[in-house]
């Protein structure tokens, strides 16, 4: 029987780690402008409700949420504070009237690809028909 670590390889396994990757490349972008502050960052941020001087502590714990969840043993940890961080971000989106199904979406794909990889999740969560 396939366990939650890389002893079982399994289709379900890889096809997690891929689904598991697109968010994590997202939020790892993210992150990288929170330092890299491009053209039009702090008119963004205004009309966020944020102020530059917040990016840097917000990319590193998103950086950091992002190394959790990458790390087998760590995964679900990192999924719960990813979870509560894409959360936040909703949260602003709604409240300054924008769309917000990017971070809704990176939530579902993040829980989604661990629950592909990790068999212990799948048994916690089974699908039922």
């Amino acid at each position: 029987m396939e366990n939650g670590n890389s002893a079982g390889r399994g289709k379900l396994f890889w096809i997690g780690w891929i689904v598991s990757i697109l968010p994590c490349l997202l939020l790892l972008m993210s992150a990288a402008m929170k330092f890299i502050k491009p053209a039009g960052f702090d008119e963004g941020l205004q009309h966020m409700g944020w102020t530059a001087d917040r990016m840097a502590t917000i990319g590193v714990v998103e950086i950091a949420c992002v190394i959790l969840y990458l790390i087998p043993k760590t995964a679900v940890l990192g999924a719960i504070l990813l979870a509560a961080y894409l959360g936040g971000a909703v949260a602003t989106h709604v409240r300054v009237g924008d769309p917000f199904i990017a971070p809704v979406l990176a939530g579902i794909f993040l829980w989604l690809g661990l629950w592909l990889r990790d068999a212990r999740l799948r048994e916690l969560l089974p699908l039922r028909s």
